[in-house]
């Protein structure tokens, strides 16, 4: 996205990864998912397993999300409260288990290695401090983000999944990134990797969005969480207020309500998030980007964007090749059984009043390869605009 300045926009959106899931989970072990299971290793770590005890506390609550939500893969979570920089609670992710003979540490280290290669490219070692700050220095004026549903909450093939996750962070080395349906495990496995990164995360369990800025690029400022008050999900918005080159930006994220029932406070969420966009400093150009779970007929039930608030995909000129995030007759993650092609992840974009106005140049999907162990990183695709 470029500015009338000097300034450059880019942004990406995907998503990533409990024992008993609800029942609009636990289709995707159905059918030819089965024959898919026979291949793959699954590995539970505590954070996931705690993700999942959450949905068990209410056996009233769970059943009817699993009636109401039978096409949804989203699942619910408690309210979040503030943002945190560190978790210590969870153990990071460990990875594919090596022989018995070896020991727990020199699986962890060996582990870490391979993570470390994934997100830098090559082995961590051999990349010296100059090298990296080259790297820093030759940027140009661009400002990256990237939004994505990793969905860690499905476990399967987790620590393939990550590895890949931390190959396209380390590949686009976006300035701004927003994820959706994080969880503590693979937060803090991101956080030993990621350490050029400012974490901002949205709870400290269950599953949650959090906003991640570069540290030589992006100056937090300030950040809080807007709740939803009527949301039966643990829903919210969080925000972040920082400066990008001396350009004030305002960057929110969010993973509005799910399942095609829940319109209602889906949209009730929308116009929150919308006001909030409205009412950001008038100096600030303000960046959303999220799993908003929409159908267009949605937002033109609500009379469409509000004057000001624009759909970089729209402002794109529509570019099919970048339309569905959520695309089922290609992702078989999930083994939905029939085809459904949905532009779940959306970008909005509000102008900043006076100065440079950042521009979105392209938009493309990125995360459509499958990896090695049959998966893609996510059922959600990653959007990305410059």
């Amino acid at each position: 996205m470029k500015t009338d300045s000097e300034c450059t926009l880019v942004t990406a959106e995907q998503s990533p990864p409990s024992q008993h899931l609800p029942e609009h989970l636990e289709k995707r072990s159905a059918g030819s998912k089965n024959k898919k299971n026979s291949q793959k290793t699954r590995i539970l770590t505590p954070a996931t397993s705690l993700a999942r005890s959450s949905h068990q506390e209410d056996p009233s609550s769970s059943q009817k999300a699993s009636a109401t939500c039978a096409q949804s893969t989203q699942t619910e979570s408690p309210q979040l409260q503030s943002f945190q920089t560190q978790s210590t609670q969870t153990p990071p992710i460990q990875g594919i288990h090596s022989p018995s003979t070896e020991s727990k540490s020199t699986q962890t280290q060996h582990s870490s290695f391979s993570l470390q290669q994934a997100y830098w490219g090559r082995s961590f070692t051999d990349q010296s401090t100059d090298e990296q700050e080259t790297q820093s220095s030759s940027r140009s004026s661009h400002l990256t983000v990237l939004s994505w549903n990793i969905d860690c909450l499905d476990t399967d093939n987790i620590s393939h999944r990550v590895k890949g996750l931390l190959s396209q962070f380390g590949k686009y080395s976006a300035d701004v990134v927003l994820l959706q349906e994080l969880v503590p495990g693979c937060l803090t496995t991101l956080q030993n990797i990621m350490k050029d990164y400012q974490f901002l995360q949205g709870s400290e369990d269950g599953y949650f969005t959090a906003i991640l800025l570069r540290k030589d690029r992006v100056q937090l400022l300030q950040s809080n969480i807007v709740k939803y008050p009527t949301t039966e999900m643990g829903r919210n918005l969080p925000i972040a207020n920082v400066s990008f080159l001396g350009h004030p930006l305002c960057i929110m994220t969010s993973h509005l309500e799910s399942c095609k029932s829940n319109s209602q406070e889906r949209l009730n969420q929308l116009r929150r998030v919308w006001k909030w966009i409205k009412e950001a400093p008038e100096d600030h150009t303000v960046i959303f980007g999220g799993d908003t779970n929409l159908r267009d007929w949605e937002v033109k039930k609500l009379g469409g964007l509000p004057d000001g608030i624009s759909d970089v995909w729209e402002m794109l000129g529509e570019p099919e090749e970048s339309k569905y995030t959520w695309d089922t007759s290609i992702n078989d993650n999930k083994e939905i059984p029939h085809s459904i092609c949905l532009r779940f992840d959306r970008l909005f974009l509000r102008a900043a009043a006076e100065d440079a106005h950042l521009r979105p140049e392209s938009m493309t999907l990125i995360g459509l390869e499958k990896l090695k162990c049959d998966y893609f990183i996510s059922d959600h695709w990653e959007n990305t605009f410059v």
